[in-house]
């Protein structure tokens, strides 16, 4: 089911680029950082699949509100002269690299508990 998601999603983003090839400055910070909301959410859900409670329906509504609300706060931003949208960057990247730093915790605890089995099968 993920996979299936993955190859349309990439088969989007050629079509998408074929026709669209150059993103336009005027909305390149937009674009930004509803990548990094969403790089946060696919973490984000990476991780509670991982933990064994991934529901689809948090993980889709989590997916496009971050996406929402970080393009609004970029454009708030845009309107008052301030730089808001880096406020959403440091919580979705903070929370990137907590996500990640879970996924790798919980690979390499896989891969040792599996080479001390093996090892003491050996013996």
């Amino acid at each position: 089911m993920v996979l299936v998601a993955i190859i349309i999603g990439c088969l989007i983003g050629v079509l998408v680029g074929s026709v669209l090839p150059i993103i336009p400055y005027t909305i390149s910070g937009y674009l930004a950082i509803s990548i990094i909301a969403a790089l946060d959410s696919v973490f984000g859900g990476i991780t509670s699949s991982l933990k064994g409670n991934f529901d689809l329906k948090i993980f889709v509504s989590g997916f496009f509100i971050n996406a929402i609300l970080s393009i609004l706060l970029t454009y708030l931003g845009e309107k008052l002269n301030i730089d808001i949208y880096l406020a959403a960057i440091v919580v979705f990247v903070g929370r990137m690299f907590n996500n990640l730093g879970f996924i790798r915790r919980y690979y390499i605890e896989k891969w040792t508990k599996k080479n001390k089995k093996q090892e003491e099968t050996q013996q």
